[in-house]
């Protein structure tokens, strides 16, 4: 790819993210005094604060635009935003990282450190001790992986300063740990038979957890116990010793609607390779960069974006989709100078799939058991505009040679560390 058409691309990829903030924008709601809110979906009737799917997660990529273009009025925006979230702290339940209070307290922190909005810091730390004063000694409720449970909320204590917190979260793994014949597993969630391998709910993600939580503590047991966890997931592997891929969970979760295999970030090599970048930098042992390329090299072979058969690859967004492998591409631009071929496939792919028109751009995800199978657009993280927007805008930061780093950094993504 010569640099010509590498600077061709990313302007084509800061146009659509600037469409895509558009329609983010007309789709926006008043919320109580002088607040925005977003729902999942425009046709929902509610809206949510969270990080996943509601306005958490929009005021992370209005953050991400007000860095990128130095516009305030992506800013004002991201404020306004806060009070909303800030308003809904004292009366939300769930303590999660991406669900609950976690997530919120980290995005209310940002707009704090990065816009000076002391309201959003408050409502931060109240989220904080609101958490604290939730944990029973082992848990906050059934889940006990990254996205809902323990090692999640333990990564988002750490990023906000409690690292007693980050400890006592982490330790129950100590106790919980199941023996395999190559080293442990945890189970996911409170009465779930089947043990989940990946990082979003399984083994991966609580060793994500164990080991930068460890690394920054000096508790070297929980390091060791990560390590313990991965080899478990490494003995796995069925891709041989160039690939890596391992199944979704076993004995297989729901196998009518769960395949056994997957790519992206939640449950496939995508989000394989940033735990093992992690290890990488926490054991310091050459071994773990093997791994993250041989998660590379699988992603890449595998076909992904086309959607080679129904089911296959029907998601655009950051969590299960092409967002999320776009941020890893990027990473490794970032790191260690690969060529941008691959992002340049992923960015062609979200321009070929976006609808744009006078109200911006969005994407619709493919249910293939539905009929129509084209979903409703979503707004947030995880499936929608604005997961792809934050990768959108920091790719087109890692072509042109700029800072790679985010305006909000998520604790279960490993800043990039050149090679």
């Amino acid at each position: 790819m010569t640099a010509d058409v590498t600077i061709s691309a990313a302007g084509e990829a800061e146009g659509l993210a600037t469409d895509a903030l558009r329609w983010l924008f007309r789709n926006a709601r008043e919320s109580g005094a002088d607040g925005l809110a977003w729902a999942a979906a425009p046709s929902d009737r509610e809206t949510s604060p969270t990080f996943y799917s509601g306005t958490a997660g929009v005021i992370a990529a209005l953050l991400e635009a007000w860095r990128h273009f130095g516009d305030d009025r992506y800013g004002d925006a991201a404020v306004r935003a806060a009070r909303t979230v800030s308003a809904c702290v004292d009366g939300h339940e769930n303590n999660s990282l991406y669900f609950g209070l976690t997530g919120m307290a980290l995005v209310l922190r940002a707009v704090h450190d990065e816009l000076g909005a002391p309201q959003a810091g408050a409502a931060a730390r109240r989220a904080l001790d609101q958490m604290r004063a939730r944990f029973d000694g082992t848990r906050w409720g059934d889940w006990f992986d990254l996205m809902v449970g323990n090692a999640g909320i333990a990564l988002g204590a750490l990023s906000l300063g409690d690292a007693d917190l980050a400890i006592r979260a982490m330790e129950p793994y100590l106790r919980a740990a199941e023996q395999t014949p190559a080293g442990v597993h945890w189970e996911s969630e409170r009465g779930r038979t089947s043990r989940l391998h990946h990082i979003a709910h399984g083994t991966l993600g609580i060793v994500y957890g164990l080991a930068r939580v460890g690394r920054a503590t000096g508790r070297t047991d929980l390091v060791d116990l990560a390590r313990a966890g991965a080899a478990d997931v490494v003995a796995r592997n069925e891709a041989g010793s160039t690939g890596f891929l391992v199944p979704h969970s076993d004995p297989q979760d729901h196998p009518d609607l769960t395949a056994r295999y997957s790519y992206g970030w939640c449950h496939g090599p995508t989000g394989d390779a940033h735990v093992f970048r992690l290890l990488r930098t926490v054991l310091d042992e050459p071994t773990w960069q093997t791994y993250v390329d041989n998660c590379w090299r699988t992603v890449t072979r595998s076909g992904l974006p086309r959607r080679l058969r129904p089911g296959f690859w029907d998601n655009n967004g950051r969590c299960c989709g092409t967002a999320g492998v776009l941020a890893l591409a990027c990473d490794r631009i970032a790191e260690q100078e690969d060529r941008p071929d691959f992002a340049r496939l992923l960015v062609t792919d979200l321009l070929a799939r976006a609808t744009r028109d006078q109200d911006g751009a969005r994407w619709s995800n493919v249910e293939h058991r539905t009929t129509p199978s084209a979903l409703e657009p979503r707004t947030g993280w995880a499936s929608g505009n604005a997961g792809i927007v934050r990768e959108l805008l920091r790719c087109v930061r890692v072509w042109r040679g700029a800072d790679p780093t985010y305006a909000v950094t998520w604790p279960d993504q490993p800043p990039p560390a050149r090679r």
